[in-house]
This record gives C-alpha cells, structure tokens and sequence, in this order.
C-alpha cells in the first residue's frame, strides 16, 4: 500500500476529488506542413497499479507504463497513400504478474499498409498490408489503444459507398500477435472475415450498422476432449440514435453459431442504454445500461453457449477496472456524465455484475477465463464497481486523464477468490507531435 500512496494522491489531485471521465481528451492535430507527406510522433505515459491485486489482500502494485509511437504518411495523388507506424512500448517497476505482451512491445511494426482510391469522396477504396480495425463502439473489433501493445491485423479491407449515407467495409485479416524479443506475426491458422454495414438514412435520426463476422482458428480442444478446428459466424447489428426530449438510445446484439471440433456453438450477447441530457451549467447526462452475454451451463457436454467476445476494445466496457469481460454476464450500469468546468468532462458510473450461468465462470476484459465452478456452487453474484475518470486537453498537443476504480466483491468472488475489494487508480499524459 505504501507504494501506491503517491499515485492514489497524484490522481486525487489531478483528478477533481478522485472523478474523472469516461471518454479520454485526444490532442488536436494541427494541419499537415506538405500535402503529400505528413510526420506524427506520439508519446503516451502512464502510472497504474492496484491494491488487493487479485483480491488478495496485500497485493499491491504500482507501474509506469510508456509508448511512444512515429507514424510517416506518404500521399503522392488523391488516389493512392501509403502509411507506416513504428511503436516502442515498455513498463517499467511492474512487480505483479506478467511484464510481456500487452504491456511491452519493444521496437516493432504495428502499422505498414498501402490505400488505393479517394477515401473522402470516392465510391470505394482498398487498403491492403498491416492495420488497425474497429467498428462501432467497438465490442466485437477494436483496436484496443488503451493497452501498451495495442491490437492490429494484417490483410486487405476494402470500403464501398454504393449510395449516399451508407458504407459497407469488406474484410480478410488475421490477428498480429505480439511476440517478445521477435518481430511480431500473424497467422498462424487464424482468420477473420466479414462485412460491417452503416447506414445514416435508413432510420430519422439515427443510425443503423448490420454486420456478419467469420472467425477461424486452429488446434483448440473440443469439449470431449479432441482437437479440431474453430469456425463461428457472429451475425449482429447496432443501431443508435436520438429521440425527443433530450433522450439518446443505443442498442448493439449478435448471434453466434458454428464449431469447435466436435463441439456445437450457439451463443448471444446484447448491449442496451437509454441516455437523458439535462443540459444546465454543468452540461449533466444521465443513462442507465444493461449487458448480456451467455454462458454454458456444462463444460462437457459438446455444445458451447458461452458467448465469444472476439477481438473487442475491451477496456471500461463492463468497468474500468477491466476485471470484467462480454462473457457469460448480466452487467447493470448507471451513469452521470458531467463538466464541472469547461474543458473538464467527467464520468461517474456504478457497475452490478451476475454470472449469466452459475455453472460457467467469470472473463476478464481480455475474454480470458478468470476462474470457473462447475458445480455452480459459488452461486452468480460477482460484486460492484464504482469508476470516476476525467480527462482534459492541456494544449492542443497534450492531453490528461485520470480516474480510479473499486471493485466490491459478492458471494462468487469471495467464494473463488480471497475476496478482498480491489482498487485501480491511473494518471495518463500524452503528447502528439506533428512535421
């Protein structure tokens, strides 16, 4: 505990009596000095850790974590532009669990790919070789910048805009896997296919994105126990919008069905909120939240019903202190979002969290399966989480945020665990610089 004093009170102090905002302030990017060709650098610190870490009392930490980033952006014509992203990222003073992968990802390629076509005001454009992916919010695929080693694909993505106010992206990728001490590779049996809608005219005020998504991997073990090959399809849509009197909605579902060798996979997820700002002085917005994702009720019978968050941008999906993944989940969210001072947002929000299936266990943000009691005898109540975050831009080129999160936990995890309440501060700096 004595270790994270000075950064509970840097974030105390930072962070506007220890709340702060959901949303983080990106700096402004000024305008490029040559048309052709623009230099980006960024650098991003941040000082993290925990107490209970693992609800274990005693377990404290804290860490910092830096990235820096130098992108080069090459546009000889309007119609063709390469872009290329180095990255080095290192955590330094980690003494809990793992200092590799996501964490560190030292001297490496993250982005390297080649655009074809007016990505403004054409009817299609194609871009082929490494890159970022993410659609929505976000909950199925992101790019996951909030770890150190953020997440990117290698394949071709192609973007067509076959009338006005609708666009559809076409996809063949496979995941990079950061590697330490390596260059980082994708493959590696894994693919990922798809087609992800978006429509701004179909519905007033609104705007409505169908998706079909194809994941396939290879060497997993089935339930029975023999090995074989995944193939799940994730058929979704999310639709947000605007209604009168100051209301806001938004609702994203997805079914999945498919194999797992000799395994059957039929799962379902969903995301509701409905949203009221009541404007005033300090710009105030309620909302009220509900996730869903299945769980499997029995871990040998061949059939797999727990829901599979594929490659999401996890982070304060169900808590900002990631403890809690899109799996197996009834999460009960509520929000208040205001500025108490101008440039100052800040996000309040208030976590309640069941296990969808006793018999299943609990995921982390990562969809990593963090402990599991098949007899169902820990019951399904995991616990609570309060979070409060802010974030300001400094200057057009640095931002701040900050917040805290903790985690009160009920009968699962003080059953499964030591069961002590954990706390997640953080203070984040970053800074973009441009040529």
């Amino acid at each position: 505990m004595t270790r994270l004093a000075p950064l509970l009170l840097c974030a105390s102090l930072v962070g506007a009596a220890d709340l702060s905002a959901q949303t983080q302030a990106l700096p402004a990017e000024a305008p490029p000095a040559a048309k052709w060709l623009t230099v980006r650098g960024e650098f991003r610190g941040r000082v993290e850790g925990g107490t209970n870490i693992g609800f274990t009392s005693g377990r404290d930490d804290v860490y910092w974590l830096n990235r820096f980033r130098f992108d080069v952006a090459v546009k000889p014509s309007p119609m063709f532009s390469v872009f290329m992203q180095a990255q080095d990222a290192r955590v330094v003073a980690k003494d809990v669990g793992s200092t590799t992968a996501p964490f560190r990802d030292t001297f490496d390629l993250r982005q390297a790919y080649a655009e074809i076509g007016d990505t403004q005001k054409g009817p299609m454009t194609l871009r082929a070789g490494r890159q970022e992916m993410f659609f929505g919010e976000q909950r199925l695929i992101g790019h996951l910048t909030w770890v150190n080693g953020a997440r990117s694909f290698d394949g071709v993505r192609a973007t067509f805009k076959p009338s006005k106010g609708f666009t559809i992206d076409t996809f063949a990728v496979t995941v990079v896997r950061i590697l330490d001490g390596e260059f980082d590779k994708s493959g590696n049996g894994n693919r990922f296919v798809g087609a992800y809608g978006s429509a701004t005219s179909w519905i007033p005020k609104a705007t409505f994105e169908p998706y079909v998504l194809w994941k396939r991997d290879e060497n997993l073990k089935a339930e029975r126990g023999d090995t074989g090959s995944l193939s799940v399809a994730t058929v979704g849509e999310r639709w947000v919008g605007k209604l009168p009197a100051a209301f806001d909605y938004a609702a994203e579902m997805a079914y999945q069905t498919g194999s797992q060798g000799s395994d059957d996979i039929s799962a379902w997820a969903g995301h509701w909120v409905v949203g009221n700002t009541l404007g005033g002085k300090w710009k105030l917005r309620v909302a009220e939240e509900y996730n869903f994702a299945s769980g499997d009720a029995n871990p040998a019978d061949g059939s797999r019903t727990t829901f599979d968050q594929l490659y999401p941008t996890g982070h304060d999906k169900m808590g900002l202190a990631d403890q809690v993944g899109w799996r197996n989940i009834h999460d009960v969210r509520s929000i208040v979002e205001f500025t108490p001072y101008k440039g100052w947002p800040v996000t309040a929000s208030l976590h309640s969290w069941w296990l969808a299936d006793s018999h299943d266990g609990l995921y982390g943000a990562n969809g990593a399966l963090v402990v599991r009691v098949p007899t169902g005898a820990a019951g399904s109540r995991v616990g609570d989480e309060f979070d409060a975050q802010f974030a300001h831009a400094l200057t057009p080129q640095l931002a701040l945020a900050g917040g805290i999160a903790h985690v009160f936990p009920a009968d699962f995890l003080k059953s499964t665990t030591p069961g002590a309440s954990y706390t997640y501060p953080f203070a984040m700096l970053t800074y973009v610089f441009l040529h």
